[in-house]
């Protein structure tokens, strides 16, 4: 079977570039044929970049999280708008709105989101959006301002009366390993219920590890437990919800 995980923080797994580029190798070995990188930052993303620049079935997002909302940097736009000419830059992300951790203040944070909303229009790029404790804002502002192109709930968190509405947008909703926690019902609910072509998975790596390895670190290697699970979920073979994600997975990057 063959997998493509749609977030994996590379860089915060080792910041050593020679484990990195074993970390997606070992990735690849397990059927992981391509995965798109994620980064918090500009800084981490250039570093990441160059450090699995040769990897060709390696993609990337750029784009300024809420964890760096009071120091996204200077000539931030100007730099992401550079960032995209680069090789296999395929989404802006992650970008969105974290109420939990409250990082700077709420109303910093919706700018942010919003501009880079905005830059991704501009760019004709889909969007990875990070949402913790702010789904309410999270949808209200993807009604008026998400990209033609679409975007990926990541690491989805949410019940499926949520999702309902998610999905009456051009959005992809993308399970990570947590789905596979005992308490997660609401995640395992959403998983069975919505369609088959608009869900994703992802490793959410070095996190939210699938419950079979709990205790360990995560990484992109680990991402067949957590489509193994979903598919037993659906009832149906692995092997053809494993396609299906990697059919979207293609879709929603504009991927050949």
């Amino acid at each position: 079977m063959r997998y493509f995980d749609t977030h994996a923080h590379i860089g915060l797994i080792t910041e050593d570039p020679i484990d990195q580029l074993i970390v997606v190798q070992e990735a690849r070995q397990e059927g992981v044929q391509h995965l798109v990188t994620v980064s918090n930052n500009l800084i981490d993303f250039s570093q990441l970049y160059e450090n699995l620049k040769t990897e060709s079935h390696i993609y990337h997002s750029i784009g300024i999280s809420p964890s760096s909302v009071e120091q996204p940097g200077e000539d931030w736009e100007a730099k992401i708008i550079d960032g995209t000419r680069l090789e296999r830059v395929v989404a802006i992300g992650e970008i969105g709105l974290d109420y939990y951790r409250k990082f700077g203040d709420r109303d910093s944070q919706v700018e942010l989101f919003i501009r880079q909303l905005e830059l991704a229009e501009k760019l004709s790029l889909p969007v990875i959006i990070h949402n913790r404790d702010a789904g309410s804002d999270v949808l209200d502002i993807l009604k008026e301002r998400l990209p033609k192109r679409g975007g990926i709930l990541h690491c989805y968190s949410e019940d499926y009366e949520y999702a309902k509405k998610a999905l009456d947008l051009n959005l992809w909703i993308s399970f990570a390993g947590n789905v596979t926690y005992r308490n997660a019902r609401n995640l395992q609910d959403t998983a069975k219920k919505i369609p088959m072509d608009r869900m994703l998975i992802e490793s959410e790596a070095p996190f939210m590890v699938p419950a079979i390895h709990r205790g360990k670190r995560n990484k992109p290697s680990y991402i067949n437990e957590t489509a193994e699970f979903i598919a037993q979920l659906r009832e149906v073979p692995a092997e053809e919800l494993t396609e299906a994600l990697y059919a979207s997975s293609l879709k929603v990057f504009g991927l050949s």
